[in-house]
Parts: C-alpha cells; sequence; structure tokens
C-alpha cells in the first residue's frame, strides 16, 4: 500500500509517499524560515500565500522523486487540523481535489497524531542515530512542540488519554522567546540548545514551576517571565561566555520540569495499569540533545526503552503524515463526505 501524505499546518510544506511496510519512497518539505525569520516568527498570512504557491511543485517532486504517478497511488492523507487555518486549508484542498479526481480514498490527518505516531514509523536513538526500535502500543509520550506540550498515553491509533498538559506557554514557544530576547534569531530551539552546550547551566537560578507540585501539568511562563527580568537587569550586548550560559541555565530548567512531570506521569495511576514499555518523544522540541538525553536516563531508570523520531521526523514533515494516513486507512477511517480543516482539534477528540 502506498499513501500520499500532504503537511501544511504552519511553516513547512510538505509531502512523503510511504508504505505499509515503514519505507518512506520520497519526502520533500519545503521550508518558508527564510520568509519568517526577519518577523522573529511564523507570519500566518505569509505562510498561507507560501503553501498556495508551493504545494503543486511539491507534490509533483514527491510523485517524481519515488518514481510513481499519482495513479500509483493508494491512499491520500493530508493534515487536517489543528493548525493555522490558512495553511492547513490549502493542503487539504489539494489532497481532496486529487481524491475526488482519482477516485482515490482520502484520510482527514490530526496533525498532532502524525507526531504521536511517527515514532511507529522510525524510531531512532537519543542522538538521533541508528538504534531503531519497533514501538508498540501502549506507550507514553511526551508530546512537545512550538505549539504544544503534553503527556499522552497511547493506546492504540486514535486512542489518547491526556495525562498532563501546559496551563499556558509551550516548552516551544518559550525556547523561541528566549531566543528572541537575546537576539539569537528563528527558530530558537536548535539555536538555543547549540548554545547551552557551551555554557554552565548552574550560572543562573531558573524556577522550576510546579516541581513542587502533584500531578503532572507543565507551566513554563514563569521560566520565560525570569529569563526577561535577567536580561533587563544585564546589559547589552552581552558576551558569548554570557549567552552560552544563559542558555544552558534556561534549558536545564526546562528539562527538569519536564522529566518531574514525566517522573509523575509513571506513577499515575491510568499509565501504571496499562504498563507501557515504551517512554516516547515526538514533535519539534524532540530534536534537543538535552531533553533526549534526559528522557533515555528517566526510560533506563524505570526499566523501560526510550524512542524518538529520527531527526528530520521530528519537526512537521509529510512522511508522518502518510503514516498516519495507512494507520487510520487500516481501520476504516476514511473520508465518505465534506468536512472542515480545523484551527483546534485536540487528540483527545478522535
Amino acid at each position: 500500500m502506498l499513501c500520499l501524505g500532504i503537511e501544511s499546518s504552519c511553516d513547512e510544506t510538505s509531502a512523503a509517499i510511504v508504505d505499509s511496510k515503514r519505507n518512506i519512497l520520497s519526502h520533500i518539505i519545503y521550508s518558508q524560515i527564510p520568509e519568517h525569520q526577519k518577523y522573529g516568527g511564523v507570519v500566518p498570512e505569509l505562510a498561507a500565500r507560501a503553501h498556495i504557491l508551493a504545494i503543486d511543485q511539491v507534490v509533483q517532486q514527491t510523485l517524481e522523486k519515488a518514481g510513481k504517478t499519482i495513479n500509483d497511488i493508494d491512499v491520500i492523507a493530508a493534515t487536517a487540523g489543528p493548525g493555522l487555518i490558512g495553511g492547513v486549508l490549502i493542503g487539504w484542498l489539494a489532497a481532496t481535489g486529487m481524491a475526488q479526481a482519482t477516485g482515490k480514498p482520502l484520510v482527514a490527518v490530526n496533525h498532532l497524531e502524525g507526531h504521536a505516531l511517527v515514532p511507529r514509523l522510525h524510531a531512532a536513538a537519543a542522538n538521533g542515530g541508528d538504534g531503531a526500535t519497533s514501538v508498540e502500543f501502549p506507550y507514553l509520550l511526551m508530546l512537545a512542540s512550538g505549539g504544544h506540550c503534553q503527556i499522552l498515553l497511547v493506546r492504540g491509533v486514535g486512542q489518547y488519554e491526556l495525562i498532563g498538559q501546559t496551563l499556558d506557554d509551550s516548552a516551544g514557544e518559550a525556547f523561541d522567546k528566549v531566543s528572541k530576547m537575546l537576539g539569537l534569531g528563528y527558530p530558537g530551539g536548535p539555536i538555543v540548545d547549540k548554545r547551552a552546550q557551551l555554557g554552565n547551566a548552574t550560572a543562573f537560578h531558573f524556577p522550576r514551576p510546579l516541581c513542587d507540585k502533584p500531578g503532572c501539568d507543565f507551566s513554563f511562563s514563569g521560566i520565560k517571565t525570569a529569563a526577561r527580568t535577567f536580561l533587563e537587569r544585564a546589559t547589552a550586548p552581552y558576551s558569548d561566555e554570557f549567552i552560552n550560559d544563559f542558555c544552558a541555565s534556561f534549558q536545564a530548567a526546562v528539562v527538569d520540569c519536564i522529566i518531574n512531570r514525566l517522573e509523575n506521569a509513571m506513577r499515575d495511576a491510568r499509565v501504571i495499569a496499562a504498563a507501557p514499555k515504551t517512554l516516547v518523544v515526538a514533535g519539534g522540541v524532540a530534536k534537543n540533545s538535552a531533553i533526549r538525553a534526559a528522557m533515555e536516563r528517566l526510560a533506563a531508570a524505570h526499566g523501560i526503552v526510550f524512542a524518538a523520531p529520527p531527526m528530520n521526523l521530528c519537526t512537521d514533515n509529510g512522511a508522518m503524515i502518510a503514516w498516519a494516513g495507512i494507520e487510520n486507512y487500516r481501520l476504516g477511517r476514511v473520508v465518505h463526505s465534506p468536512i472542515a480543516p480545523r484551527p483546534r482539534w485536540p487528540l483527545t477528540e478522535l
């Protein structure tokens, strides 16, 4: 079975062809980062226009790279939400048009489920290299991106139980904001991670919100506010040593919060009853080296396996949508009548 997957929920126009044996035949990503960098973040209107200009070429290149035509495709899948609705509409309408023209079955994929299931397509070692492991249900998932931060018990396709979530900012948003405060650029996560590896993680004392509280919910706004307060008291321009130490200290606080909440999640009665054998991280923040390493240590301490997508499948991509399309198609979850894409679509509403 071949599935053509299309992703357009934010600032990447991407398409991929994946087969039911977990092979990625082709994968094209057109990134809009250069268009948004000067604004320090994604501008929704610009993103939608860029998707319009790129979508046809991205799909055509994906088919050509795989040596296929649309007639060779068995299933078409596309993100139907959540995300920036202008971008979501572009990808969804393109997929709908192809499905109607060819009579191919169409699958509406929840973008977050794409992230949640992609470790079942390809899972890598904590350092992002080889060392793949098979991820079977159930598993405990840390889903962290620029817009979301959740701990989920994944029981199966479409079966997600929310264990904890952020009460304010996402981890990815906090990384981007701190990078912007320091004048490091966008996207901030990879830049902060790289600078943190050169710094002293104890140079600045950041708060660890909620870490002294029961439960599994996160709060990152206090860490972000502390960063702003520190910088308001400092004298710009900041030295490289200052920036490296600041990034290392900030990142250590975020990692501590994530691990603390995951520790609590592992003691949650629902998680204990499900007895997951794998701890998974997914989403754009899953590229962070410190988070991956800390979660790998946590998994080992609890006698379970750690898994994460390869680095190129952490951020938004068409391959994860194609694989989620295959997983849902196997269960008969196809579109039979017109649906409206959704800017908000919690996993718990699948």
